[in-house]
């Protein structure tokens, strides 16, 4: 408990929990660090994947990013409403459910959690890579950095949204100021003139391929978007009211993004960035700007901690979509519960478990990792989007023909969106998300059915009159006689009047010796020898219950384990651990109750 105070503090009482709420200041660095952060990757995907066909595709970068930009707008107006509609958070799952059933409901809280995961592992891989950019002899150590990383963010979202926020605020404001310097000072240097054309042999091959690669590098550069959706599921996490708080941060988020992205790609244009697989974009454009000087470090420092703090949205946000999934039976309830620190701890490590595994499985590579990336969020853009154009459609009110074109405009682009990221970048990566969301959709319906069947079963109404037991016979499985064992055999004899003691004999020797002792100390209960010739405990007393199990059908059975209780933790190693064995195997046999009566140690 000393270790667990330290690390994530003091337990938060229940009825404090509105304190815990964040500003809209705060929520800006909460929910958006991972759409801000994406202005740090997002043209370089774009470029990387321009580059495959020549540098002369390089004009149709920005085009590209006109287009993405005007996405983000629709998608953002988009959310705006359902912020607004949805006050209790939810987002793309809560309103998919809603107005398009529950099927939908789930592929769309499937497609979101998938994202999570891939967000925390796409940021603080890119956030490593921001600083091997800078520092080449740390590259090797890419996974230990983003392990690293990774513990150092869980454990700061444990410790509270509140605290969470304030730790990551001064970051994401240092990041925007950074890259808003960056692009301004850009755009007054004078950049190199460079015309480049294509070979004759490229431009026949561009003929028929560049609509494809187009598409492919609209598809990587839509990585922009990952996070929008964020401040939507986190309504609740704002102070009151509510609604208001989170979409101002929203409206923010989509101009602070806007500006960002289309600037970097506009000097990314302007200074002839060309991607390399040992710096990045951004850093190259840093250093053309700035020189190697103490803003370049500044800036490369700020995308580090930018990017890696951008897992944040997702450790926001997983645990929040989790809950209310599980809340409506398709996960486990224990992702319901809050924590000492009034978040959702049990998803919170869920997330930080699996996105270690991806981490690790991919070596920290961001270009291995993007390509999973998005396929999933646009799905859930599309069926939230969708959903809101039937809620529409069934409740009216005041402007809803605007506001249902709206959203219809949104359901339509992102559902074209999606089909081209699940296209180009099929063969990449992206077939593993698109089957992982039936996989999950599955485990979801499955555990519903349990849950179902459990509350059946556990429910009194109409449930059928139970007969009372008609015999109680009390099993005492003994190793040798001790003070434990007597302690055990008083217990015994206290709740019921049929109670035998058990021996394995393992040795004879010892038998023989435990027979005399027992005529003397046994309290006159009887004991009951039974062999085992291969030297096991566990088998032949399970077999002697079951045979006293036949014998009283309509009775109970409780088998009272003596135990002693170890003063410190350690020495519990230093003892065999058949007691809570013998426990595990009853508790899944009919009609057998295990107890255990303890003996406590001093030293």
């Amino acid at each position: 408990m000393s270790v667990k105070t330290f690390l994530i503090g003091s337990p938060i009482e229940s009825v404090k929990e509105k304190h815990e709420r964040v500003t809209k200041f705060t929520g800006l660095a909460v929910f958006s660090s991972d759409a801000l952060s994406s202005v740090a990757y997002a043209t370089e995907e774009i470029l990387i994947v321009l580059v495959l066909a020549g540098a002369g595709l390089f004009r149709y970068s920005m085009p590209i990013a006109i287009s993405i930009t005007s996405l983000i707008v629709i998608v953002a107006v988009s959310y705006y409403q359902t912020i607004h509609e949805y006050p209790s958070g939810g987002g793309a799952y809560i309103v998919a459910k809603d107005n398009l059933g529950v099927n939908a409901g789930l592929t769309a809280g499937a497609a979101l959690l998938i994202d999570y995961v891939l967000t925390v592992s796409v940021s603080i891989s890119s956030g490593v890579a921001a600083i091997t950019s800078a520092l080449p002899f740390l590259h090797k150590h890419t996974v230990i950095l983003c392990i690293g990383s990774l513990l150092i963010i869980t454990v700061i979202n444990l410790r509270g949204v509140k605290e969470s926020g304030k730790i990551f605020s001064l970051p994401t404001y240092m990041f925007i100021f950074a890259i808003a310097a960056l692009i301004c000072v850009g755009l007054t240097r004078v950049a190199p003139v460079q015309r480049v054309v294509p070979p004759k042999e490229i431009q026949t091959y561009l003929s028929f391929m560049m609509v494809f690669i187009l598409m492919r590098a609209f598809s990587s550069g839509c990585t922009a978007l990952t996070g929008i959706e964020a401040i939507s599921n986190g309504v609740k996490a704002f102070r009151a009211p509510e609604s208001k708080n989170a979409g101002i941060t929203l409206t923010w988020m989509a101009v602070i993004l806007c500006s960002l992205f289309m600037g970097i790609t506009l000097l990314a244009n302007r200074f002839h960035i060309m991607p390399s697989e040992s710096e990045t974009v951004l850093s190259q454009l840093a250093k053309a700007v700035f020189s190697e000087g103490l803003f370049y470090y500044f800036i490369q420092g700020t995308t580090f901690l930018i990017l890696i703090l951008a897992a944040n949205t997702s450790f926001a946000d997983f645990p929040r979509l989790s809950s209310l999934i599980a809340q409506d039976g398709y996960l486990p309830r224990q992702l319901a519960v809050r924590g000492d620190k009034l978040v959702f701890s049990n998803g919170i490590i869920i997330l930080g478990i699996v996105s270690g595994v991806l981490m690790a499985a991919f070596a920290g590579d961001t270009h291995e990792l993007i390509p999973l990336y998005a396929v999933g969020v646009f799905l859930s853009f599309t069926l939230s989007q969708a959903g809101m154009v039937v809620h529409w459609l069934k409740h009216k009110g005041s402007g809803w023909h605007a506001r249902l074109t709206i959203n219809a405009l949104g359901t339509t682009t992102t559902a074209v969106v999606a089909v081209v990221i699940a296209s180009t970048k099929f063969m990449h990566g992206a077939w593993m998300v698109i089957m992982a969301i039936p996989i999950i959709m599955i485990i979801t319906k499955k555990i519903h059915r349990h849950y179902q069947s459990v509350s059946k079963q556990l429910s009194i109404e109409n449930a059928p009159t139970e007969e009372e037991f008609i015999h109680h016979s009390v099993i005492v499985p003994i190793s040798g006689l001790q003070r434990a064992v007597l302690n055990a055999v008083k217990y015994a004899k206290a709740i019921s009047g049929d109670v035998t003691a058990v021996y394995v004999c393992i040795d004879p020797a010892a038998t023989m010796k435990l027979k005399a002792s027992w005529e003397k100390y046994g309290m006159g209960i009887p004991l009951v020898i039974l062999d085992s010739p291969y030297r096991s405990i566990i088998e032949p007393l399970i077999d002697y219950i079951d045979e006293v199990r036949k014998s009283y059908q309509k009775g109970v059975i409780t088998v009272v384990l003596p135990e002693f209780v170890p003063r410190k933790w350690w020495h519990h190693i230093l003892h065999n651990q058949s007691a809570m064995l013998i426990k595990g195997i009853i508790l899944f046999k009919r009609g057998v109750v295990s107890t255990s009566v303890p003996l406590h140690l001093r030293d």
